[in-house]
C-alpha cells in the first residue's frame, strides 16, 4: 500500500529527497498529493489513476518533476478547452524555453479497455503540441504511440514503450522504429525456438515437440498463478532452481509436472500417467529461455496472438484444419451478438478460436456497462449540491470499488468470474487440439475450464441439450460416423464422484438425464442418437455411414435452447445438393434460418481445406414459435391430403382393382407387379403430399433469409492477409459503403427495402 505523507506544518508533505522513489501520498481528508502541482487534489478513483502513473513515468523512466506539466490545456483548432493529463518533456530548459515535449499521456477509467476514441484523443493531443510520442494509461493496460507527422490525423501506429529520461537521440530513434509487433514476434519466435530445441536435441517429430512446450508453459502458468494468489513465496520456474533441485530429484521437472496437474486435476488436461518427455538438460533449456517473461503480466492481446502465430508456422498443412481463420470467427461471432450472460458451445472446438473471441467481446461489454454505471454515479455526483467535494470523491471511491470487486474474475461469482467460469463450453476429439484449444484461451486471458477432450457428438459434464445460447462452429468436412462408432463411455466421459457431484449441483436434473441417455447408448452406433440417420433412410430402421456435417448441424440445433443462435462453416452442397434437401427440411422445422454467407472458394485453403464453404446462421425456435410452427404445419398436411385424396383414392383403387383381376386368374406376376406398382405408386403419393405440405407452410409460415455472396473475407488462399467486406474494419475493399455484418443489421430491421431494392431477401 502506498505510505501517507508526512505533513509539514504548512499541511504539504515533506519534498521528495534526491534519489528517492515518488510514492503516492494521501491524507486523512480523502485528498491525494498532486507532486507536479504541488497540492492537494480530491480523490476520485480518476485522479489516483494519474497520481500512480505519474510514480511510473517518474521512478521507472526517470523524468524529474521539473519535466511534467499536469492539466495542461493545449490549445489548436478544434481542441477548445482540451487538457492533456501529462505533458513531459526531455529537459527542464525545453518546458521552460516553451519547447515541443516529448510525451503526451492520457490517463483513463480502469474499467473498460481503451478505446480507438481514446487513442485518437491522445493522437489529437500529441499533434497540438507537436510532440513525438503519447502514451494511453490506464491500470489495465498501458499502449506507447508514435506521432506519424507524414500521415493524416488519426493514422494510429503503435510502438513497444517511450523513451527513458535519458535517452539518447539514436537511442529515440531507434525506438520509434520498433513497432509493437515485435513484442508479439518476439514471443512467438521464442516458441519456435523453445520448438526448434526439442526437435534437434531430442528428434520428436512437430506434434510431439509441441506437446512438449505445451506441458512446460503449463508448468509456468501454474506457477505464476501460485505466486500470484500468495500459495507460494518463490519463483521455482528457472534453470538454476532445476540445478538445485537436481541434487534431490532425479528428474525435478516431473516434479514440477506432477504438482501442475494435481493443480489442473479437474480440468483433466493431462493423463495420470503423463509425463514430460525430455531430457533434463533439454528440458533446462526451455525452462531458461521461457523463465525471463512473466505470463502474468504480459498482456492477453500480446501472449494470444504470439500463441496463434507459433501454433500456425508449426501446424500449417499438418493440423491446420483445427484453425479457423480470424476474420471468419470474428465475422460469425459478431454476427450471433454475444452478450453478458450468454452460454456458448463449440462441439468442435479445435485451438478455441471461437470462443475466445466470444470472452473478447463479452469481457468487453462487461467492462464497458462497468464504466456506464461509473459515469452514471459520477454525474450524479457532480450535479449534488448538498454534498462537499470530500464528500463526493469518498461516494465515488467507494462506489468505485463496490464495481470494481462486482467485476473480479479472481472471485467467485464476480461477473467476469462467471463468463471464465460459467459461460464458456467447448469439446474435440483430438485430444492434442483440446489442450492446444485449453492453453490457447489461458493466453488469451482464461475461460478454458469447460474445454474437454471428448466426442462432440455426446454429452459430457455441462455440455448437453437445451443448454446453450450460442453454438459456433467449424466441424470437421467430409468424414464418416460409420455405424461401427459405436458409444463409449470412457474415462473422459465418466466423471469422478467428486465432479458428478459438482456437475449434478451446478446443473441439476437436466445433467443427469443428459449424462443417462449417454450411459444407456454404451455400445450403441452413435447414430442411434440421432433423427437425420433415420430420416435420411426413409424409416427404414437401417443406418450406413453418414457425414460428420450433418450429425453436427443436428448436434447443434439439439444443444441450443429455445431461441438460442447458432452459427456453423458447412459445405456447400448442404445448401444445394437435391439428395440432402431432408437436411434443409429437418433445419427448417427447428429454426429460422436467419443468413446465409457464400464465401469465397479459397478461404480455407491455408487450412489444408479445399471444399468451398458457406456460413449459415440460424435462430431455433422458441416454445411459441414451434407451437406455431407445428399447427401450421398439421394444417397445411391435413390440407393437402383433403386435397388429393379424391385423386389418390381413386388411383389406388384402380391399382387394387388390377391386383384383385390378377388374383382372381391365378397369375402370379400380373400380381406381383400390380402390388409393386401400388407401392411405388403410394410411395410418390406421399412425397407428393410432403413436397406440397411443405410448400404450403413455406407461404403460411414465411419469412425473410438474408442472402450474401462474399468475395474478400480478410485472408488470401496463402493464409495472408486481405480485403474484408464481412465487418467493419481497416481493410474493408475501396468503394463498399457497407459489409455484410452492416447490411444483415439493416436487413433485420427492415427486410423489405431490400425486397424493393432488388436484394436477395
Amino acid at each position: 500500500m502506498p505510505n501517507r505523507a508526512k505533513a509539514q506544518p504548512n499541511g504539504r508533505p515533506a519534498a521528495v529527497a534526491a534519489g528517492a522513489k515518488l510514492q503516492v501520498r494521501r491524507n486523512d481528508k480523502g485528498q491525494i498529493w498532486s507532486h507536479v502541482r504541488s497540492k492537494w487534489l480530491v480523490e476520485t478513483p480518476e485522479e489516483r489513476v494519474r497520481q500512480e502513473y505519474l510514480c511510473v513515468l517518474a521512478n521507472e523512466y526517470g523524468f524529474p518533476l521539473a519535466q511534467f506539466d499536469e492539466e495542461r490545456e493545449v490549445t489548436g483548432r478544434g481542441s477548445g478547452h482540451a487538457r492533456a493529463d501529462y505533458l513531459m518533456w526531455r529537459t527542464a530548459q525545453d518546458k521552460g524555453g516553451d519547447r515541443p515535449p516529448l510525451i503526451v499521456v492520457e490517463c483513463k477509467s480502469d474499467n473498460v479497455t481503451i478505446c480507438p476514441a481514446d487513442y485518437a484523443q491522445g493522437d489529437h493531443y500529441a499533434r497540438i503540441a507537436n510532440a513525438p510520442f503519447f502514451v494511453t494509461h490506464n491500470n489495465k493496460e498501458t499502449r506507447y504511440w508514435r506521432v506519424r507527422k507524414d500521415r493524416m490525423p488519426g493514422y494510429l501506429e503503435e510502438i513497444e514503450n517511450i523513451p527513458h529520461a535519458d535517452a539518447s537521440d539514436t537511442e529515440i530513434e531507434e525506438l520509434l522504429a520498433r513497432l509493437k509487433v515485435f513484442k508479439e514476434d518476439e514471443f512467438a519466435d521464442l516458441l519456435h525456438q523453445c520448438h526448434n530445441v526439442i526437435r534437434n536435441r531430442d528428434h520428436l517429430d512437430p506434434a510431439a515437440a509441441f506437446d512438449e512446450i505445451a506441458k512446460i508453459l503449463f508448468i509456468k502458468v501454474d506457477i505464476e498463478r501460485r505466486l500470484r494468489r500468495g500459495s507460494a513465496r518463490k519463483n521455482i520456474f528457472t534453470a538454476d532452481f532445476l540445478d538445485e533441485q537436481r541434487e534431490i530429484h532425479d528428474d525435478p521437472v516431473n516434479a514440477l509436472f506432477r504438482q501442475t496437474k494435481d493443480d489442473y486435476r479437474d480440468d483433466r488436461i493431462f493423463d495420470n500417467d503423463e509425463a514430460v518427455n525430455l531430457h533434463f538438460n533439454t528440458a533446462r533449456k526451455i525452462v531458461g529461455l521461457l523463465e525471463r517473461y512473466n505470463l502474468s503480466d504480459t498482456s492477453e492481446d500480446i501472449k494470444g496472438i504470439a500463441f496463434e502465430r507459433f501454433l500456425g508456422k508449426t501446424f500449417r498443412g499438418q493440423i491446420g484444419q483445427f484453425f479457423t481463420p480470424r476474420p471468419i470467427v470474428e465475422f460469425m461471432v459478431r454476427m450471433v451478438e454475444p452478450k453478458e450472460g450468454d452460454v456458448i458451445c463449440d462441439p468442435a472446438s479445435g485451438s478455441g478460436g471461437f470462443l475466445i473471441r466470444f470472452f473478447e467481446l463479452v469481457r468487453q461489454r462487461v467492462l464497458a456497462d462497468a464504466d456506464r454505471e461509473y459515469r452514471k454515479i459520477k454525474d450524479m455526483m457532480d450535479k449534488a449540491k448538498n454534498l462537499s467535494p470530500a464528500q463526493k470523491a469518498k461516494t465515488l471511491r467507494q462506489r468505485y470499488s463496490e464495481i470494481q470487486e462486482r467485476l473480479r474474475q479472481d472471485r467467485k461469482g464476480g461477473r467476469l468470474w462467471k463468463l471464465a467460469n460459467r459461460c464458456i463450453y467447448g469439446t474435440d476429439a483430438n485430444g492434442r487440439m483440446a489442450r492446444t484449444g485449453k492453453m490457447n484461451m489461458i493466453m488469451h486471458g482464461d475461460g478454458h475450464g469447460g474445454v474437454h477432450h471428448h466426442d462432440g457428438f455426446l454429452n459430457i459434464n455441462g455440455i448437453f441439450e437445451g443448454r446453450f445460447d450460442i453454438i459456433l462452429t467449424n466441424p470437421p468436412f467430409g468424414a464418416n460416423v460409420e455405424p461401427s462408432d459405436v458409444v463409449v463411455l470412457d474415462e473422459q466421459a465418466a466423471p469422478s464422484d467428486e465432479l458428478h457431484r459438482r456437475y449434478v449441483e451446478l446443473f441439476g436434473k437436466t445433467y443427469q438425464e443428459a449424462h443417462a441417455r449417454v450411459r444407456a447408448a454404451v455400445g450403441k452406433p452413435i447414430a442411434t442418437l440421432f433423427e437425420l440417420p433415420k430420416a435420411r433412410n426413409n424409416g427404414n430402421g437401417k443406418l450406413g455411414k453418414i457425414k460428420t456435417e450433418i450429425l453436427f448441424i443436428e448436434r447443434c440445433l439439439s444443444l441450443l435452447r429455445p431461441g438460442g443462435r447458432l452459427g456453423i462453416v458447412l459445405p456447400e452442397g448442404v445448401f444445394n445438393n437435391p439428395s440432402l434437401a431432408y437436411v434443409r427440411e429437418f433445419c427448417e422445422d427447428r429454426a429460422f434460418v436467419r443468413a446465409v454467407v457464400s464465401l469465397p472458394q479459397e478461404t480455407f485453403y491455408s487450412s489444408g481445406a479445399t471444399v468451398k464453404a458457406s456460413l449459415l446462421f440460424m435462430q431455433k425456435f422458441t416454445v411459441k414459435e414451434q407451437a406455431d410452427f407445428d399447427g401450421k404445419r398439421a394444417d397445411a398436411e391435413k390440407e393437402t391430403r383433403a386435397k388429393l385424396a379424391p385423386e389418390v383414392q381413386t388411383q389406388t383403387a384402380r391399382l387394387q382393382s388390377d391386383i384383385d383381376a390378377a388374383k382372381a386368374a391365378k397369375d402370379r406376376k400380373r400380381q406381383k407387379d400390380g402390388q409393386s406398382a401400388l407401392g411405388q405408386y403410394e410411395r410418390q403419393a406421399e412425397d407428393r403430399i410432403r413436397a406440397e405440405t411443405r410448400t404450403l407452410l413455406k407461404e403460411r409460415f414465411a419469412y425473410p433469409v438474408f442472402l450474401y455472396q462474399a468475395e474478400h473475407v480478410g485472408i488470401t488462399a496463402t493464409g495472408e492477409p486481405d480485403a474484408n467486406e464481412l465487418y467493419p474494419n481497416a481493410t474493408v475493399p475501396a468503394g463498399l459503403t457497407k459489409t455484410a455484418m452492416e447490411l444483415y443489421r439493416d436487413f433485420r430491421t427492415d427486410p423489405g427495402a431490400f425486397a424493393l431494392a432488388g436484394g436477395e431477401a
